[in-house]
């Protein structure tokens, strides 16, 4: 007699949709309904069987380190694996030699393969930052994607017209401006569809910048034979300016690998508008502690912030330091500075110009003086007006430097040593 699924192995199936779907955001709420009904039955279909969803995610290694934007993708992911799914994390060492043109109005700068693959070292190591390292896939796309033939890459570009590529936005808006939108840009959506077809997937995760490469998977799939992929794109996390999409080029990333402390810090700075999206795309939080915070955010900001920081900070540093980040930050609330801040020596006079600009905490000594006409440097928690203030702390005190919000340094002059008498 043939075995019969285990209908346990998988929850129930409107549980495991209310997990999957939230912060889910296709676009238009016509295709978000669409692919929440597809999903349901590709989950149905999976608990009858027992046999667990294929999901990936791609992730092209432009730069070697990650910050909290890209998490986003990766805790639905890791929500997948919760269930009982199949996650495939997918190096793009290929893709990532062209660049994906979605979030840009300009050409990205092309890499080599082996740029692409050193970057991509680092990738995996902090991904299991979120994911099941022994749960988890790891693929590289130029695995099937440099073996692809001109006639391969023509019969692919026969699905898809000039006209559907001009209609994104970044394209369309290239165009009338008359920049250069290069061939070569077009490929990467061919390149990401066929991604989808060698790994015969059943689901694929993005950005809202991705809805249209992930919707050419779609079509490509639809054209071999194969049931198309679900589709689930989520919001794109702002960065600490609250404006601008989280990037290394707009300097407003917090980084997965920042110091707890710095990483609290930028938690707390961020502008209350985003709050609540950063609670719903960030954290491990479930339904019940969301709505709380939302509720609380109403007449307390202040306290879901700092929630929320020691909740990023223990995602990636543990429970300790999440801690201790909590302590620096009430430290540095009564003017002190974190217990992580360098400490100097101040065994001579020094100016509040000099400190800045030997411990690096401005990058010139012109921009020193500029942080201090706009009010930004505190000795102590007061304002600093003049740069050449003398800094001289007495042996056996600590003074605290501030620069910005999130730069400090610690003041001391050690306790002269007493002679003994011979």
């Amino acid at each position: 007699m043939q075995n019969e699924p285990d209908l346990n192995k998988f929850r129930p199936v409107d549980e495991q949709l209310a997990i999957l779907m939230r912060g889910v955001d296709c676009g238009d709420p016509r295709t978000r309904d669409n692919m929440e009904k597809e999903l349901g039955d590709r989950l149905a279909g999976s608990r009858d069987s027992g046999k667990p969803l294929r999901v990936y995610c791609g992730f092209d290694p432009s730069r070697s380190d990650l910050h909290l934007g890209h998490t986003i993708p990766m805790r639905k992911l890791r929500q997948f694996q919760e269930l009982g799914h199949q996650v495939v994390f997918l190096i793009g060492s290929f893709t990532g030699t062209i660049g994906d043109p979605s979030d840009k109005d300009s050409a990205r700068a092309q890499q080599t393969l082996a740029e692409a693959l050193d970057k991509a070292e680092t990738f995996a190591a902090q991904a299991f930052r979120i994911l099941d390292r022994d749960a988890t896939i790891i693929d590289y796309n130029h695995r099937w994607l440099e073996k692809l033939t001109f006639g391969d890459v023509i019969d692919i570009a026969s699905l898809f017209t000039v006209q559907q590529f001009l209609a994104r936005h970044n394209f369309r808006q290239r165009q009338e401006r008359g920049d250069a939108i290069w061939l070569h840009e077009f490929f990467y959506a061919l390149m990401q569809a066929q991604d989808a077809v060698a790994l015969e997937t059943d689901v694929q995760i993005g950005g809202t910048d991705q809805l249209f490469n992930l919707m050419a998977g779609r079509k490509l799939m639809e054209a071999r034979g194969m049931k198309p992929q679900t589709v689930l794109t989520y919001p794109i996390l702002p960065g600490t300016d609250g404006v601008l999409r989280m990037s290394k080029s707009s300097g407003n990333t917090i980084n997965i690998d920042d110091d707890p402390g710095l990483m609290f810090t930028k938690v707390l700075n961020l502008p209350d508008e985003v709050v609540p999206l950063y609670c719903d795309l960030a954290t491990r939080w479930d339904k019940a502690t969301l709505d709380a915070a939302q509720h609380r955010g109403q007449d307390d900001i202040a306290g879901v912030k700092r929630d929320l920081a020691k909740e990023i900070v223990s995602t990636f540093h543990g429970n300790d330091l999440a801690e201790q980040a909590v302590a620096d930050a009430a430290r540095m609330h009564g003017g002190n500075a974190p217990s992580s801040a360098p400490v100097v020596d101040v065994s001579e006079p020094m100016s509040v110009l000099d400190l800045l600009a030997d411990a690096s905490l401005v990058k010139s000594r012109g921009e020193g003086r500029r942080l201090v006409a706009q009010g930004g440097v505190r000795l102590n928690g007061a304002t600093v007006s003049n740069p050449m203030l003398k800094v001289h702390p007495q042996p056996g005190q600590e003074q605290v430097l501030q620069a910005g919000k999130t730069r400090f340094l610690r003041l001391t002059h050690p306790m002269p040593k007493v002679q003994r008498a011979s």
